[in-house]
Formats: structure tokens, C-alpha cells, sequence
């Protein structure tokens, strides 16, 4: 799993060095104390993840997410607790305190390394037609041509199905990483709909039968693009 580090601080940049060199899946290809350089080398390079300060000098993690063209997975650093809920609505991998500890670091990466693998298992599957979710103490399979839309829930998201709703205890991230990327669009940071489902599209609504969604900012191109 590659990645690059950015933080305003050496010091801090330097711990996250420390502790990557242990976790044997995790190769940190850069590390920055300046985003925009970040940004720059970013146009030109991939990185499964970024380890991300949120508070910096120009522009914030927060608006630096945003700015991507594409989305890898981000863990935020930062040594202000109250950006948390804020992260977690960027669909954060997790947010880590500073000072953390190389366990707590450990446990960042494998909550990446798990979103990544579930990436990967939807990619070798060309035409899957269920998923399994969690529920409860057990596993649901649900059919993927029955889900209307995916809402998030706080710490869960909400499966509204043609006959049924169904919470589960998964990031939108994860969730969005669980489904084949030409039948369902994610139209919002709250929001994944069933392509099949969409009846009319407006900038800022999408219908679904007799549903009607809000198109979040940034989110308009995905919609562009369904067939």
C-alpha cells in the first residue's frame, strides 16, 4: 500500500517516517511540509493514502481533499480533536491525535489495508450480484439490482432496498468500495444511489421512482458519466 505524508511540521513528518518503517505493508513513497507541492506531485503520481495534517499554513487537510482530482484514502494527524466529525464526513480512513502511538498508528493503516483489500476483491469480481453486510451478530447477502439508495447513518450506513432497509455498520468509503462503480453513483458525501433506479437527473436532485436525492458539491461530474 503506497502512500505519502504531509504535515507543516519535520518533527511530526518524521514520526509518521518512524512508525510507517514498521508496518510492513506500508511503503511511504514522500513526505511534505508543503501542500501545494504535495498537491503538484500528486498530479503526476497515485498513492493508495495520505497520512494528512489538518491544520496548515495556505490551506487546510479539509480543503486539500477537496481539491483532488482523484480520491485516495486520507488518515488525518492533527493535534486539534474537535475536526473529528468533520473528518469522518470526508470519509476519512481515521483521524489520530497527535502524539499517537505506533500501535495506534498500526491500527490506522490496517483499517486502510481492509478498505483497500475489499477494493480489490470488487474489482476481480466482473459481474457480482450480491454483497455480504454486516448485521446484528451474523451477515446478509443482499442482491445488489435490489438497492435503491445507501444513506449514512453516523458510524452506519442505511441499505434502503426495494422491500426492505437494511443498517449496517460500514463507512460510506468502505461501502462505496463494496459496489461495481457502473451500476451504483455516489451523488453526495451522505448519499450512493442505484443507477437503475435514477428516473431524471437535475444539477441538484436526482429522482429515484418517487425518491428525490440531493447532488452534492463536487459531485455533479459523477453523474455526467452514467449510462
Amino acid at each position: 500500500m503506497t502512500a505519502i505524508a504531509i504535515d507543516d511540521e519535520p518533527i511530526a513528518l518524521e514520526i509518521v517516517k518512524a512508525h510507517a518503517s514498521k508496518v510492513s505493508f506500508v511503503t511511504l513513497k514522500q513526505t511534505f511540509t508543503n501542500a501545494f507541492e504535495a498537491m503538484a506531485w500528486l498530479q503526476k503520481e497515485k498513492v493508495d493514502l495520505l497520512f494528512l495534517d489538518i491544520k496548515m499554513p495556505d490551506i487546510s487537510g479539509m480543503e486539500f481533499v477537496s481539491c483532488l482530482g482523484y480520491q485516495p484514502m486520507v488518515i488525518f494527524t492533527t493535534a486539534y480533536a474537535e475536526h473529528a466529525l468533520q473528518s469522518f464526513e470526508l470519509d476519512a480512513v481515521d483521524y489520530l491525535l497527535k502524539p499517537f502511538s505506533l500501535s495506534r498508528f498500526t491500527k490506522a493503516c490496517n483499517k486502510a489495508y481492509e478498505l483497500l483489500t475489499l477494493k480489490s476483491v470488487k474489482q476481480s469480481q466482473s459481474n457480482p450480484e450480491y454483497i455480504f453486510v454486516k448485521n446484528g451478530t451474523g451477515q446478509v447477502r443482499v442482491k445488489l439490482a435490489e438497492i435503491i439508495y445507501i444513506q449514512s447513518a453516523g458510524n452506519y450506513v442505511q441499505l434502503v432496498l426495494t422491500d426492505q432497509k437494511i443498517t449496517t455498520r460500514l463507512t460510506m468509503a468502505e461501502t462505496e468500495a463494496l459496489l461495481p462503480a457502473d451500476s451504483f453513483t455516489r451523488i453526495h458525501r451522505s448519499y450512493i444511489v442505484g443507477n437503475r433506479f435514477i428516473t431524471r437527473i437535475e444539477r441538484e436532485e436526482v429522482y429515484l421512482i418517487d425518491i428525490v436525492l440531493p447532488v452534492g458539491s463536487g459531485f455533479a461530474e459523477k453523474l455526467a458519466k452514467i449510462k
